[in-house]
């Protein structure tokens, strides 16, 4: 057995886990019966570990679980009982950090200390979304008919949750505690290639008070566990984190079945740079938008706007600075770019540079990279077009398409000259300008003078094919409940003539 499976056992050892991947139903952890799944190690390309899928039958059981626990903890305990489980939580996270992180850098291929950051963050939502528990109220509305009338909101029972391979550890808890502050159950099923720090949380999270089977982690496919869940009757609603095409499957499925879905998709974001900021700054953070994470990221600053008059000398910064940037060993704490965290993804990316360079692109990458792992270094394509193939779709890759404009008005059609609608940035020493761009550039999200600032508080979703829905801050709380309301007749003589509702 090699060091890094050794280190990796003593990770998933240190937070209840065996050796491989297994579902969590109703508090157990429980093997599947599926086709064989084998995960891949993206920084040596060696087998790591492999497990069955958990097929339909999983997903039943998972279901059912979610839905008995539901009722106990949204009739059975209170609010402010809930909200401290939750605080519970957060600090048994925050207790298993070192472990977490390690298991994220080894099997999703991510920089160490990006992982400590987002299992941190982890901790953050948990926290954040505990203190919400009891203050969840409706509201009392002055209808005319004299009645008293007010609102309550009500959990939906139970949620089918499906979350990616990028960031897995970070989506679990982003998507788990909104769903449960509001007292509902969970299904998750995190990405087939990258399962075990999603089912390490949820262990933490029951070992620090967390009914069991409240939530349920389902470690397996799409097309078997996933459309089970999805059918199941207990699922009152879908929630989706990937990409367009798949996303598109996921709300086909939930329509069949009735079921409402929220969808986080991808992203081709505008990041726009004028001649008057500071081009060092904006550098700095053109960077940061595309490289970082490998440029695995829904929100990648993938297409960078400049304005002409500086053009060549942003992309000459750039590309000096790319030289500077270390890629290597997720393990090591210096690493700031590790590989791409699969193989299908590593062909997808290295096929769209191909393509750019066939379609006349100045492919402009880094004079060195790793020989081994799924390693794809930084990349600036210059001299496509806005409609060029590789500014038109996502590449999820650290590549970015640089694309001059001349004046604010062709940078706004340009920003928005696209499919998706996720997010979007300016660099500009002009306030008003700013807030200008920020108003035209079709976005969920929009930075000035920075790029990638995120945080559970605010709403975070998008539109058009980066899916539709609101994910985190009180946005979330709607979408999670439902509103009922309740009429109290106050009159001496209760009015039950005809008329009252049509």
């Amino acid at each position: 057995m090699s060091e890094r499976l050794k280190t990796l056992h003593a990770a998933m050892a240190a937070v209840g886990v065996g050796k491989q991947p297994q579902s969590l139903i109703n508090g157990a952890l429980v093997d599947g019966s599926g086709a064989e799944i084998k995960l891949i190690d993206p920084f040596t390309e060696q087998l790591l570990l492999s497990y069955h899928d958990a097929d339909a039958g999983l997903a039943q059981q998972a279901c059912v679980a979610a839905q008995a626990a539901q009722l106990g903890w949204a009739k059975g305990r209170s609010a402010a009982a809930r909200g401290q489980v939750m605080q519970d939580i957060a600090r048994a996270v925050l207790a298993h950090a070192e472990p977490l992180a390690i298991i994220e850098a080894i099997i999703a291929g991510k920089p160490i200390r990006d992982c400590r950051i987002e299992v941190a963050k982890v901790a953050e939502m948990f926290a954040y979304y505990a203190g919400w528990a009891d203050k969840l109220h409706g509201e009392v509305i002055p209808v005319p008919s004299g009645h008293l009338n007010y609102t309550l909101r009500e959990p939906l029972g139970v949620v089918f949750q499906i979350t990616p391979w990028n960031a897995p550890v970070f989506t679990g808890g982003w998507q788990i505690a909104p769903a449960i502050a509001t007292g509902n159950g969970v299904v998750i099923k995190p990405s087939e290639i990258t399962p075990v720090t999603t089912v390490a949380l949820v262990k933490l999270a029951e070992a620090a008070g967390l009914p069991h089977g409240l939530v349920n982690v389902l470690c397996g496919l799409g097309p078997t566990a996933g459309q089970a869940a999805i059918e199941h009757p207990a699922v009152r609603k879908v929630v989706f984190v990937g990409s367009p095409q798949t996303g598109r499957m996921v709300a086909m499925a939930a329509a069949a079945a009735l079921k409402p879905v929220v969808l986080e998709l991808g992203g081709k974001s505008a990041n726009i740079v004028f001649d008057d900021a500071s081009l060092e700054h904006a550098c700095l953070g053109a960077q940061a938008a595309i490289f970082s994470g490998a440029g695995q990221s829904c929100v990648a600053g993938s297409r960078l706007l400049v304005q002409k008059s500086v053009h060549s000398q942003l992309v000459d910064m750039i590309s000096k600075g790319m030289n500077n940037i270390k890629l290597g060993d997720p393990l090591d704490a210096g690493t700031e770019i590790g590989p791409i965290s699969n193989a299908r993804q590593f062909a997808h990316v290295t096929g769209m540079i191909a393509q750019a360079q066939s379609a006349g692109a100045n492919v402009m990458s880094r004079e060195a990279c790793p020989e081994q792992g799924f390693f794809v270094p930084p990349t600036i394509l210059n001299g496509l077009t806005n409609a060029a193939k590789p500014a038109q779709e996502e590449i999820f890759g650290p590549v970015v398409t640089a694309i001059p404009f001349e004046d604010e008005a062709e940078a706004i059609a340009l920003a928005n000259d696209t499919q998706f609608g996720l997010a979007g940035a300016v660099w500009t020493a002009d306030v008003g300008r700013a807030h200008r761009m920020a108003d035209a550039v079709r976005a969920g999200t929009f930075w000035i003078n920075s790029y990638k600032a995120i945080h559970v508080s605010s709403p975070f979703g998008g539109s058009l094919n980066s899916g539709f829905g609101r994910s985190s801050g009180t946005d979330a709380l709607l979408e999670y409940t439902a509103a009922k309301s309740v009429w109290l007749d106050s009159a001496p003589i209760p009015r039950i003539a005809f008329g009252y509702v049509s």
